[in-house]
Order: C-alpha cells, then sequence, then structure tokens
C-alpha cells in the first residue's frame, strides 16, 4: 500500500494524512504543457520519484490479480493530459449543471466506491497537465443569463492531491474572475489551508462529506478522520477577516447506511456540527443513501474482500438509468425511515440550512 504521511495540527490536536505516491509518472505530452511541468516541480520539490515515460500511455501497472493490480495502481500518480472527450461536458444533476474533471481517480480507499468500475483500466491517480484548456473551455457553456454550476468532483477527490498538482487552487482563482460561473467540489480530506486566502468572490462552494466516525474509519481508508473534517469546513466557512475562507460551504452526508445503532450515530455527527458551525455562515446539506451497481458490487469485494458493508441485493429495490444501467438502492421502507430522520433533523437544528437534494 501507499505510503501515508502524517501532519499534526498542534492548535485541534488532529491527526490527519496526506496521501504520498510510491511513483509518479508523467507522459510526454504532460511535459510539453506548462501546467503539466509546474505539478513535475512540485512532486520533485517534495522528493518524490518521477520517471519521464517514453509515450503517451500508461503500461504495467496490472498485478497477477485485481487486488495486486488495485495496490499498484493506488500508489501511483500519472501526470497526463487530459483527452479531447473530456472537453465535451455532460450535465451532472442534482449536484451540479455540469461536470469537468481535474483528475481522474482517487487516493482514498472507500469500501463503497463510486468511481469502481466507472473508469477503465487500473485506478490510478490520474492528474490533468492541460489544466489552462479544460478551464478555459468552461466558457463555452456558461449561460450568460443565469449561473452555470460546474462540478469538479465526480471522478476524483481534488483535495487529496492538492498538495501535489495546486490545480484545484488554480481553479478556485479562475473561477473568481468569471461571471455566472459558480464551482462547486466535495472531499474527505481536510487540508484547506492553502485555500483559505484564495480571490474566490462567492464563486466556489467546497463542500465537506461527512459520515458517522464507525463508517468514516471502518469503510474511508486514508481520509482524514471526522474531527479534522469538522476543523476543515469551519475554516472554510469562518470570515476571512477572521482567518477564515469566506467560503459558502456545504454538507454531503454520504453514504447514508442504517447501520447498528445508526440513529444514535448520526445524530452524534449532528450535535458535533452543530457545534461546529455555531457561527453566522451560509451552508447547504446534500443527502445520498448508499448505492450499487452489479459491476461496482463485483469489483469492490475482489478490492476489500473483508468489507462489512450490505451488499445483499435482496434487501434492495433494483432502479435503472436512462441508458439502461442497474443500481441498487434501499428499499422504500428503509429510504422513508432515513429520510424522515435526517429531514426532521435537518430542519429542526439548521433552519436556513437548504436541503439541496435527496438521493
Amino acid at each position: 500500500m501507499e505510503a501515508v504521511q502524517e501532519i499534526v495540527n498542534p492548535k485541534a490536536e488532529i491527526r490527519s494524512k496526506i496521501w504520498m505516491p510510491k511513483q509518479v509518472l508523467i507522459t510526454p505530452a504532460a511535459l510539453d504543457e506548462p501546467w503539466g511541468r509546474q505539478i513535475y516541480e512540485r512532486v520533485q520539490a517534495l522528493g518524490l520519484p518521477v520517471q519521464e515515460l517514453k509515450q503517451n500511455r500508461l503500461t504495467g501497472l496490472r498485478g497477477e490479480d485485481e487486488r495486486e493490480t488495485y495496490r499498484k495502481a493506488k500508489s501511483t500518480l500519472a501526470i497526463v493530459t487530459a483527452p479531447p472527450s473530456a472537453l465535451k461536458l455532460q450535465p451532472i444533476p442534482p449536484s451540479a449543471d455540469y461536470q469537468f474533471h481535474l483528475a481522474e481517480g482517487c487516493p482514498a480507499h472507500c469500501q463503497y466506491c463510486y468511481l469502481a468500475g466507472s473508469l477503465q483500466g487500473p485506478p490510478v491517480i490520474r492528474t490533468f497537465a492541460n489544466l489552462p484548456t479544460i478551464l478555459n473551455n468552461l466558457v463555452n457553456y456558461r449561460n450568460p443569463n443565469q449561473v452555470t454550476t460546474f462540478e469538479a468532483s465526480c471522478y476524483t477527490d481534488p483535495l487529496g492531491i492538492e498538495h501535489l498538482t495546486g490545480s484545484l487552487a488554480e481553479t478556485i482563482r479562475f473561477f473568481g474572475e468569471q461571471e455566472n460561473m459558480h464551482l462547486r467540489w466535495v472531499s474527505k480530506f481536510d487540508q484547506v489551508d492553502g485555500l483559505l486566502n484564495l480571490p474566490h468572490n462567492g464563486h466556489t462552494q467546497p463542500r465537506i462529506s461527512l459520515n458517522t466516525d464507525f463508517i468514516s474509519r471502518r469503510m474511508e481508508g486514508g481520509t482524514a478522520s471526522m474531527e479534522a473534517r469538522l476543523a476543515a469546513i469551519r475554516k472554510l466557512a469562518l470570515p476571512q477577516a477572521q482567518g477564515g475562507g469566506g467560503y459558502k460551504v456545504g454538507l454531503v452526508i454520504a453514504p447514508i447506511m442504517p447501520v447498528p445503532d445508526w440513529e444514535e450515530q448520526y445524530t452524534y455527527l449532528l450535535d458535533r456540527l452543530e457545534q461546529t458551525l455555531n457561527f453566522p455562515c451560509e451552508f447547504t446539506f446534500e443527502l445520498i443513501s448508499h448505492r450499487f451497481t452489479p459491476g461496482s458490487k463485483a469489483l469492490l469485494q475482489e478490492w476489500y474482500p473483508n468489507t462489512i458493508i450490505d451488499f445483499d441485493e435482496s434487501n434492495r429495490s433494483l432502479k435503472y438509468n436512462k441508458f439502461g444501467g442497474k443500481k441498487y438502492v434501499y428499499n422504500a421502507a428503509t429510504m422513508t425511515m432515513l429520510r424522515s430522520f435526517f429531514y426532521s433533523e435537518l430542519k429542526r437544528r439548521f433552519p436556513e440550512a437548504p436541503i439541496l437534494y435527496w438521493t
């Protein structure tokens, strides 16, 4: 497994993890990009080994089985260029109007990972060197008459690799200069200090993914602790005059699961969230229940053979997307129970905070 470096926040005494790959690969096309060279110099300054590839393809990352392939890929950062297809943006409701990608692949080890099976090949973390091209292309999708929202974390956790790339901060600066364009991203990491003084002009909404301690500790390997994430969301929401980021923040509670004592555990999480955001600030909620596809289930059970996640399809309802793809969600009774709890608790505790959606 890849090396994980621990850092200590002396004020909060919260131990956090940052991902450090065992190897960094860079393609010739990425080296030709000024932003690619910036990432190259950044990882070199961190003392990481960088291999300059002779071709624009990633090879040699497969192992003898899926678990070995997973281990090799998850310890690799590849600096590549986004293909032309990445510039053809797709809608991503209910999260945003469009999705775009700063990277593909995630350094975390979430046993329910929604990326499993949705990206081709080994789960290498690929960061895109042609960032200016990606950002300038977004303007073509802007609605001049109303705010257009863009989601940057569908295929990666951009904060989890920000110390290696700097791409998230650059993207926040870009959106800060645009009219009628807002950026959204979500993370399970907490290294937000480098984002606090940016001129975002209210055009970026950072969101932090929250869950119970039980789920985060058992199912979200390599991520920041819940205490660290709560501390991060507080930093982001505090006014810049008070040393914070001055962002309108978001709380993504996901994936919601009816684990043993779930009501007590989520109550404790919301108690801590009340204590965290105990000052005037704007924030929203997004509520996402656990779901899986047949393909992701098979792959996740190979990656995490000892997982305690309930993948029993007999306890689920089968749904189809508009392309005919199948996914398993909780049955109607379970969904109603979970949804009622969260809507009741959030409206009582945070009456001014919109719940953007339940899914």
